[in-house]
């Protein structure tokens, strides 16, 4: 089991992980074109880059100002969500016994220690849905499935490393949610991290560039 999860289900998670965000990508700017042609005729790459750059960093526009809770909660989570699989010594040794590729990596303690604050950050949000009656109204099993999705592969990581349970048994478990979360990625609110970019340059250009408002 442990040798399909790492080898065939892993080319499978990548491929449909990369080929979906490519159509879906492709899909957008194709719909923009023939739904909002207007946004290319006055598009501005300095007002686009602008507003992703205030967006990308803590405290970078009025909104995350206004709830500095919630924006260290969303930056602390989005950066271990991101860093972690990324700069984990076990997934580098992974990758490097499996297709001869490594590059550096956090020390155990450090990723330890990220995955712990992703964690937090997670049930911070999970609690935040359920009290506050703002968000709680506008909150569906959708987006409780979305937080579970990318919150299982770090939990299930976490008690594979402390061998918590069946080390081999929790180890699998952990590959397959990591694989499950990149498979949901293109199909789910998920794709927010690539299409995240799309959405602040057509907001910036649009306000900026047409409306002379800033939107940060």
């Amino acid at each position: 089991m442990y040798e399909f999860v790492t080898g065939p289900l892993a080319w499978i998670a990548f491929g449909i992980f990369i080929i979906g965000m490519i159509v879906k990508v492709i899909s957008v700017i194709r719909l923009t074109s023939q739904k909002d042609k207007v946004v290319f005729n006055h598009w501005s790459w300095g007002w686009s880059f602008r507003s992703i750059y205030r967006w990308l960093i803590p405290f970078g526009s009025r909104s995350m100002r206004e709830k500095p809770g919630l924006t260290i909660g969303v930056f602390v989570f989005h950066i271990c969500l991101l860093a972690v699989p990324i700069f984990l010594l076990g997934h580098s040794i992974m990758w490097d016994e499996r297709w001869g590729i490594s590059w550096w990596s956090f020390s155990e303690m450090t990723t330890d220690y990220m995955t712990l604050l992703l964690i937090a950050a997670a049930l911070f949000l999970l609690i935040r849905r359920i009290v506050l009656p703002e968000v709680k109204i506008v909150t569906t099993a959708y987006d409780y499935l979305l937080l579970a999705i990318a919150a299982a592969p770090f939990i299930t990581g976490y008690m594979a490393y402390h061998q918590w349970f069946d080390y081999k048994t929790m180890l699998i478990i952990h590959i397959l949610c990591g694989e499950i979360m990149l498979i949901a990625i293109p199909f789910t609110k998920l794709s927010h991290m690539i299409l995240f970019f799309f959405t602040r340059a057509h907001i910036g250009s649009e306000f900026g560039q047409r409306r002379g408002a800033v939107t940060f």
